[in-house]
């Protein structure tokens, strides 16, 4: 089991596949998803990954969680959430996760919450059928008609279906197929519909009833291990693109040139003999 995504819902589209095909997605946005903090079985008693995203002002965080952002050394973060992880699958403290966490084609689960409806009738809450609207009814053909039973139990039982709140709960959509992501955009698109409001905030793990992908990384898709691995196959195509130096050959150093003086030697006179006068010593 690994951690999954914090992503905010953008909005619905479309893809238009080869086939001609239409398919109904909905966009989620990943931005800045960064690990704040993290629980081991030995200290805390069980594995989990903190992540956070968005930003927001420092003036608007409590002074506990100004300590607890500086601690991990990021940015204070809009959306807080928690997830169940083995212990091989921990992640490290300041890891940002990227789109490439989940793969096309791979089935997730979404959690979100719903958009409030108010105060919702039997019709619209529960999908009564509501009474006739013809004869033998006054002014209350949308009723859910009677809620209890006779003396015995002489109640009505919890959890029976009335009017009342409706939405602004917490749902969770299971076996949602991927059909795109975009890494520059940091874009999932999601077929089908997604719990909540556009602007707000969705969970996104692995499908509990689908198996994972073997194209799925492990223990995430962390976006400085894929400029790394980028890097890593840049540089292996271009040392195998660029041909090896041709071994350089021997060479003999030419013989050193004798320089000749070609100016004429000036003539030195000989010595002139000494004639020793008559009776000089």
């Amino acid at each position: 089991m690994r951690t999954g995504l914090i992503a905010e819902k953008v909005g619905m589209s479309r893809v238009l596949t080869d086939a001609g095909e239409h398919i109904p997605v909905t966009l989620l946005r990943v931005e800045d998803c960064q690990v704040v903090a993290t629980c081991t079985e030995d200290k805390h008693g069980y594995n989990s990954v903190q992540l956070g995203v968005g930003k927001r002002k420092t003036k608007n965080v409590t002074k506990p969680m100004r300590g607890h952002f500086a601690k991990a050394k990021v940015e204070p973060k809009r959306k807080l959430a928690e997830f169940r992880v083995n212990q091989d699958a921990l992640l490290s403290v300041g890891d940002t996760l990227s789109v490439e966490h989940f793969v096309e084609g791979q089935y997730v689960d979404v959690v979100g919450k719903s958009i409030g409806k108010g105060f919702a009738g039997a019709m619209k809450r529960h999908n009564f059928g509501g009474l006739r609207a013809s004869h033998g009814v006054s002014v209350s053909h949308r009723s859910h008609g009677s809620t209890g039973q006779c003396q015995d139990p002489g109640k009505v039982f919890k959890g029976k279906k009335m009017a009342g709140h409706m939405g602004d709960a917490r749902v969770t959509q299971q076996s949602l197929k991927i059909v795109l992501t975009d890494v520059e955009k940091g874009l999932i698109a999601i077929k089908g519909s997604v719990p909540g409001a556009k602007g707000s905030f969705v969970l996104i793990r692995d499908s509990e009833k689908k198996a994972r992908p073997d194209g799925a990384p492990y223990p995430a898709g962390l976006l400085n291990a894929g400029k790394a691995a980028a890097e890593k196959v840049d540089a292996s195509a271009t040392a195998a693109d660029t041909p090896a130096p041709a071994p350089e050959k021997e060479t003999t150093p030419p013989p050193a040139e004798v320089k000749v003086d070609t100016q004429p030697v000036a003539e030195t006179a000989a010595p002139e003999a000494t004639e020793k006068k008559d009776g000089e010593e």
